[in-house]
């Protein structure tokens, strides 16, 4: 039996930071990692992947600067799989070793092997044919999520999910994007900004629901301006191979075909090997843990964290939570995890967003003021050559606090953090009004928009 002060469960942004938090408060610390290399779902199939990819196709496709050179411009004519893959697997590999580094300078033990509780305190490891026993004072599950894949759909090397799609061994010329989620959009214009003849298929009205109104209209503009379809309100009956590729039916009766059919309509939490009923825990329908706001189980000992939790089920978040939950297992003080925390979606253009929605405050009835500005109204987005995107601030009529700050357009997962700051600082529009910005940058969108609520408010 090997004993440990912590014991973390997953090595995703969560249990990576909670493993370094607890090593730095001097307790023995084991991470245990079920695949060969570290990193979790973030590292692999998830984040550092999608967005790496997302690059690639940026710089290969020439995307960046059609604004001056025309559609029909590339850097490269003909792109392959190879060429997105080669970038990918450096990013990935630098990621790992920095991962690794890290623990290890901080004392961390890495099992790599499969984690199974036996009863609330210890855990099961079995890796290969050997098997190892840990007891742990202190249990953190930070196990992440696995794309869901309902029995009628049957996946093969052409109907995907988010992780098989990294399998691919070429780029198909038209695709089905099942699900208008943040996953399903960010595929979805990738491949577009690839030429691939795509169409985006939801069961709901709308993609991204979360979304400002007015930014998700100017992102869908952007979307069918390149050719994009959609297919709204209708329902999926059933998905099939036939000799002219995966051909989609839904309820209606209409049905679609296409080369490569991607199914992104939810995730689930992987815990289905934990054996939580041993540890005295349950996983909701979804295979999630439900946690108080410290991140604690049901079970006191035992806590959770990152994307097997839930919402927001984002990778700065998780960081965050990972550490908070170690910090409050140890007993050591703490701040309340932020309020405010900025939104990222790596779509083609990105779409940022923190604070309220136009329609939220609508519906709270709060006074507000809207200022708008595009971002090709900035020298710099002439300079770049940007066609599209805009920047808009939602300010409190009557102490002109910033409620809100919604990005959609070139760099605005950058841009966010200006609005974050100016937001959880207290900071009003006056900000914005009276302080200088370099000269030329996208960041003066900020100054714009302020301007333009300034006018309004009179």
């Amino acid at each position: 039996m090997t004993e440990a002060d912590f014991l973390v469960i997953g090595s995703g942004p969560a249990g990576q930071h909670a493993a370094i938090q607890a090593a730095k408060l001097g307790k023995k610390v084991i991470l245990i990692e079920r695949n060969r290399r570290i990193g979790g779902v973030t590292v692999h199939t998830g984040t550092i992947p999608s967005k790496t990819l997302r690059e690639s196709i940026l710089y290969l496709t020439g995307w960046r600067q059609r604004g001056f050179y025309g559609r029909d411009y590339r850097v490269k004519r003909a792109i392959t799989i190879d060429d997105l893959a080669q970038r990918l697997e450096l990013t990935i590999r630098h990621e790992i070793e920095v991962i690794g580094d890290q623990l290890h300078r901080n004392g961390v033990r890495v099992i790599h092997g499969v984690a199974t509780f036996t009863d609330p305190h210890t855990v099961r490891i079995e890796y290969g044919r050997h098997t190892e026993m840990v007891r742990a004072e202190k249990i953190l599950i930070a196990t992440g999520t696995r794309p869901r894949r309902p029995d009628n759909i049957p996946f093969d090397d052409a109907i995907i999910d988010s992780d098989s799609l990294l399998q691919l061994d070429h780029i198909p010329h038209s695709a089905i994007v099942f699900g208008a989620g943040v996953i399903g959009m960010e595929y979805a214009s990738m491949f577009s900004a690839l030429d691939v003849e795509l169409t985006v298929v939801n069961e709901q009205e709308m993609i991204l629901p979360f979304i400002d109104r007015e930014v998700r209209e100017e992102f869908i503009h952007n979307l069918r301006d390149r050719g994009m379809r959609f297919h709204f309100g209708d329902k999926l009956q059933s998905v099939r191979r036939d000799h002219d590729g995966v051909v989609a039916s839904f309820a209606t009766g209409r049905t679609l075909t296409a080369e490569v059919f991607l199914f992104t309509a939810g995730r689930i939490g992987c815990t289905s090997a934990l054996a939580l009923e041993k540890a005295g825990l349950s996983a909701n329908e979804r295979h999630q843990i439900q946690v108080d706001q410290n991140f604690q189980t049901m079970v006191p000992h035992i806590y959770a964290a990152g994307d097997v939790i839930g919402f927001p089920s984002l990778a700065s978040t998780s960081m965050e939570q990972g550490r908070l939950a170690a910090r409050h297992a140890l007993g050591v003080p703490s701040t309340a995890p932020p309020v405010h925390f900025p939104y990222g979606i790596y779509s083609v253009p990105e779409i940022s967003m923190i604070g309220k929605t136009e329609q939220e405050l609508a519906e709270d009835g709060i006074p507000h003021e809207i200022g708008v500005a595009r971002l090709r109204e900035t020298a710099r987005g002439q300079i770049l050559g940007l066609r599209e995107g805009i920047l808009k601030l939602l300010i409190g009529l009557e102490d002109h606090q910033i409620l809100g700050v919604h990005i959609v357009g070139e760099g605005a997962t950058e841009l966010i953090h200006i609005g974050q700051a100016v937001m959880t600082l207290g900071g009003k529009l006056e900000y914005f009004v009276e302080n200088a910005f370099n000269y030329p940058t996208l960041a003066e969108a900020y100054k714009i928009a302020a301007l333009d609520a300034w006018n309004r408010i009179g």
